[in-house]
């Protein structure tokens, strides 16, 4: 039976996305205007809306119905 390789995380979900959108970020802004660049953006974006949700969902604060 094979064993599943388990990774340890350092840091939380949150944090991890944060520094993805900034390095993504980073590298957009060397790039002239362009498809690339456009795709980096809005994967940084992406990245802070789920940094965003996943913080909202692990908070103790009162939540919307689903």
């Amino acid at each position: 039976m094979k064993r599943r390789r388990r990774v340890r995380q350092i840091f939380p979900l949150e944090k991890r996305l944060a520094q993805e959108a900034e390095r993504l970020r980073q590298r957009a802004k060397n790039l002239p205007p362009c498809r690339e660049r456009e795709t980096l953006l809005r994967q940084a974006r992406h990245d802070e809306t789920t940094a965003n949700l996943a913080a909202w969902l692990l908070s103790q604060g009162p939540r919307a119905p689903i």
